[in-house]
């Protein structure tokens, strides 16, 4: 367990450190926005390309979850800067309060055994994200060929549900990273494999503060 905590607060230091950098070195403002856009693109797909490799990899990579972080972190620094000075300022700071609110939720309701994590369960997470990044997809096609709002899932009252189901699966698979971790510890895991419960923690944890800034962003503009 002290393995998991070390090796997770590292890599959650790393996205939290870089995400402050970016905020600070990487203006939003009229003259420098595309150029902060690009940055900022082009380290999400870097984190993705990462987290594939080491999702594919059978033992697990610091090097590949440290660059992962980083790069998540350039993205996730600009992309808050942008959405706090252009559409909703002050939000960033309580998408991170509601992040560590659902988590912390999540694990009293895990350690309670609210939640009961089987093998129907992950059955059902599986399959509902499978459904909610096809819609995802769908609405990104949309947007790209011309439907303007896509299928309307980044603003309104469908946004806000939308996101409200992406915070729900985010908190599920949080309650998947609980049990891996329980599993692991039980079965006398070596170290090393803290390094894949830190990777799943981190990456699960971006999900959540994604959706948490959606579901704030739309309801902070829609007032």
């Amino acid at each position: 367990m002290n393995d998991v905590i070390t090796r997770t607060a590292s890599t959650l230091g790393v996205v939290a450190l870089m995400a402050v950098l970016s905020w600070l070195l990487l203006p939003v403002d009229e003259a420098n926005l595309g150029r902060s856009y690009g940055i900022a693109v082009a380290a999400a797909l870097i984190a993705f390309v990462l987290s594939i490799i080491q999702a594919v990899k059978p033992t697990p990579a610091p090097a590949l979850i440290l660059g992962y972080a980083a790069f998540e972190g350039v993205f996730l620094g600009v992309f808050s800067s942008a959405v706090s000075t252009h559409i909703a300022p002050g939000v960033v700071g309580q998408a991170v309060l509601g992040t560590f609110a659902v988590s912390a939720g999540t694990l009293i309701a895990y350690r309670m055994r609210w939640i009961r994590v089987t093998q129907r369960f992950a059955g059902f997470v599986g399959a509902a994200t499978m459904g909610f990044l096809l819609l995802l997809i769908a609405d990104a096609l949309f947007s790209a060929f011309g439907a303007g709002n896509g299928l309307g899932f980044h603003s309104g009252g469908l946004g806000i549900v939308f996101g409200l189901v992406g915070i729900v699966l985010g908190a599920a698979f949080l309650a998947l990273d609980f049990k891996q971790v329980e599993d692991a510890i039980a079965h006398g895991a070596p170290p090393k494999a803290a390094w894949l419960a830190a990777f799943g923690l981190t990456t699960t944890l971006v999900w959540i503060y994604l959706e948490v800034l959606q579901v704030l962003t739309i309801f902070k503009s829609d007032n």
